[in-house]
Order: C-alpha cells, then structure tokens, then sequence
C-alpha cells in the first residue's frame, strides 16, 4: 500500500468524484483510477460504489479513508519535522477561527505568515468555538481563534487567552433604541433576539447574563455567522448583542452600550501533543508558548 494510493482515495472521498480528484492531485484521471483499483485489490475490498451520476464510499471505504487520513498526516509531519532541522519550515498550517474574532485580524496574520514561509500549506475554516476546539483535538485544525464565557475552559486542548470584552447591543436605525447610547437587560429582555444556536459558546455568553438578572428572551431567528446576524437585525426582524471590539466596524446598525453585560474572553487554542514545525512558527508569531498550560 504506498502513499499515493492513499492520498487519491482521500481525494476522491473529499472532492467527489474521479475527475475533480485527479486535478486536485496533478494527474490524469485514468492512473489515478488505475492506482486505486490496484489499492481495492490489494485490500479485497472496494472503496467506491460508482455510478454514471456519483461516486459514494463503501463501508469498507468508510472505514478505510479516517485511517488514511491520519497516516497521510503523519507521513506530512514527518517530512515537516525532518525539513524544520535543516531550517526549512514546511507542511500545512490549517487555522480556524470564529466569525467575530476581534483580538487579532487572522488575514493579517496568515499574510505574513505565508509571507515568511512560502512552503507552508495554509488554509482557514470559520465556524463556531465548539466545532473549531473539536477540530483541535481530532487534529483536523492546528490552531483556532475561539471566544467563550469566563471561566470557561476547554478541555483537551492548550489554549492562550488573547482579550476580553463586553456585548453590546446592535439595533436597525428605525428602531426606538436607535436614539439612544445605553441600554440595561430589562429594557431588552422584551425584544426578539438574532443570535446563535442555542447551546453554542455565543449563546451562552448572553444567555448566562440574561439568567442571572432572571430574565427570559425570545430567540426567533438563530444564525451561526456575524454577517447573517446583522442581516437580520439591520431589516428589524429583532435586535442582537455583539462583542464591542467589532461594533464599530458593522454598517447599518446601531450600537448601544449595555448596564450588566455578557462578557467573553477570546482564546488562542491548539492541540495538546507537540504542535507541527508551521503550528509552532504560527504560534510563536502570536506571542503564544507551545508549552502553555492546558
């Protein structure tokens, strides 16, 4: 079973199909489909049921790709660290990072990380803190960009607190708030909230504060993205809270600071095993120790 096998597998799995796997790998498409019909031999199984409309994976296939997966990683991360002696800083750097991220700009770093070290693979993903800590610790990311409640820590991971900050209010302009700089919870609490799924990490960061002033809201409209957010409440469909850090940069709305309000503290995380030689140049650009406390 060599590499190469392996990596066309996962390609096809992760693209679809035979065609778009083999421009993705730089290779005609017939010896790819000839090196995994060789594989599928070789395992007396196949990986694929295919179709003139689509290509699924057998459950043998199933089975098969996660474990190829990680051999594939740690083929990558052997080849890193062996380059990383020589002083040359190789392999992938995969980042996630939550939609409101406000301590750092994640473009403006990857720029100069890429700018430094051009042989890096990098790629970004967005999506909400408890998908991005579970990506961490299945190594599926190397570092995420994350924002909870305070004193909430997340588990299996190493993780940098990176800023704290406040909620405040964002309303349409046509809205009675909209004439006003501050606010209080009870005076909100009567409103339709836009805010983000419940049970996420940014729920809880305003569910929590309205809790413990013993108010209850009315969440209509749940979205998983800053930009959706404004959206909504830019239309006047409800109102939402949003970290104070970004406030400004929204268009259409407007901001009201908020008496009681639901705090967050954004966080640096990675994984608990030795980041890869691109993870620990990222993160030493971040100011971070790869050794810092779980």
């Amino acid at each position: 079973m060599e590499l190469q096998q392996m990596r066309y597998v996962v390609a096809v799995a992760e693209t679809g199909g035979f065609t778009r796997a083999a421009e993705r790998c730089h290779v005609v498409q017939s010896a790819l489909s000839h090196q995994i019909a060789r594989l599928e031999k070789e395992l007396g199984a196949r990986l694929f049921d295919r179709t003139s409309r689509s290509v699924r994976l057998t459950p043998a296939g199933e089975a098969f790709v996660p474990v190829a997966r990680q051999a594939l990683e740690a083929a990558d991360r052997a080849r890193a660290e062996v380059d990383a002696v020589t002083g040359e800083v190789r392999g992938r750097l995969a980042v996630g990072t939550i939609s409101t991220v406000a301590a750092v700009d994640p473009a403006h770093e990857l720029g100069r990380f890429r700018a430094r070290y051009p042989q890096v693979r990098i790629s970004l993903r967005t999506a909400m803190s408890e998908a991005l800590i579970e990506g961490v610790r299945q190594g599926t990311l190397d570092v995420a960009f994350i924002g909870l409640v305070p004193g909430m820590r997340p588990q299996g991971v190493r993780r940098k607190e990176l800023a704290h900050d406040e909620l405040v209010a964002v309303v349409a302009p046509e809205h009675p708030l909209a004439t006003r700089t501050r606010t209080d919870l009870q005076r909100l609490a009567g409103e339709p909230f836009v805010d983000f799924p419940v049970g996420s990490a940014a729920r809880r960061q305003r569910d929590t504060a309205f809790e413990a002033a013993g108010l209850v809201t009315d969440v209509p409209f749940e979205v998983t993205d800053i930009a959706a957010l404004v959206r909504l409440v830019r239309a006047g469909l409800g109102i939402g809270m949003v970290p104070k850090a970004i406030a400004s940069t929204l268009q259409g709305v407007h901001a009201l600071q908020v008496r009681n309000a639901p705090s967050r503290v954004e966080m640096l995380v990675w994984g608990t095993l030795g980041p890869s030689p691109a993870a620990t140049a990222f993160l030493s650009q971040l100011g971070a120790d790869p050794a810092d406390a779980t």
